[in-house]
């Protein structure tokens, strides 16, 4: 196992087939010089995406961190996608879901994607979180298979059922990608930084 900020995380899952965790990461807040710690992210992708980011070939890891043209690129690879966000710091699930919802929201209104569809498509996500509550070691995963511009989200809690949702919605998933795997302006900027470093190597080889 690969422990993020003592969070297990496995090396290697199967969805349709092996992904490998290449990038993990945290999300976190500093108040008064006290760090508070929320989730624990495990970003899984199929090796084969490196064949996808060839012409980053030889930069290092903290070039490739402030390169949001490059994790554009790998955003829209054509690999499968696999996110596994752990919960740290017990939170409600409508709290997790405003933060989701807000930067959804944004990204499309800045790109003018902001339309009924998507507001009905984000609403339906929001919802899915509202009635959950995050427990530390609680379980979202967002799955976006190789070739469809849908996601599946998932939640897992201790004592209950897993509980899914799809979202069908091309724009509302590329900025659901975007808000965990879009570079600079990314949730985690540690996810971020060990995405580079882990993709500078593998480019390497």
């Amino acid at each position: 196992m690969v422990m993020v900020d003592e969070v297990p995380f496995p090396p290697q899952i199967t969805t349709t087939k092996p992904l490998s965790l290449l990038g993990h990461g945290i999300t976190d807040i500093e108040i008064h010089f006290l760090q508070i710690k929320f989730t624990a992210i495990g970003v899984y992708l199929e090796p084969e995406v490196v064949g996808h980011l060839q012409q980053w070939k030889g930069k290092p890891g903290n070039v490739l961190a402030e390169d949001d043209d490059f994790f554009e690129a790998l955003i829209n690879a054509p690999v499968e996608k696999f996110l596994r966000v752990v919960v740290i710091k017990e939170i409600k699930g409508s709290q997790y879901g405003v933060q989701l919802e807000s930067a959804v929201r944004d990204r499309l209104a800045a790109d003018d994607k902001y339309e009924e569809e998507e507001e009905e498509a984000l609403e339906k996500v929001v919802e899915f979180f509202q009635s959950k509550y995050f427990k530390k070691d609680s379980v979202i995963t967002y799955h976006f298979p190789a070739n469809s511009a849908t996601a599946e989200i998932a939640f897992t809690t201790e004592g209950k059922e897993e509980a899914k949702i799809k979202v069908e919605n091309a724009n509302v998933v590329e900025m659901i990608k975007k808000w965990y795997l879009g570079g600079t302006r990314g949730v985690s900027a540690t996810t971020i930084s060990s995405l580079a470093n882990t993709l500078s190597a593998e480019l390497c080889k």
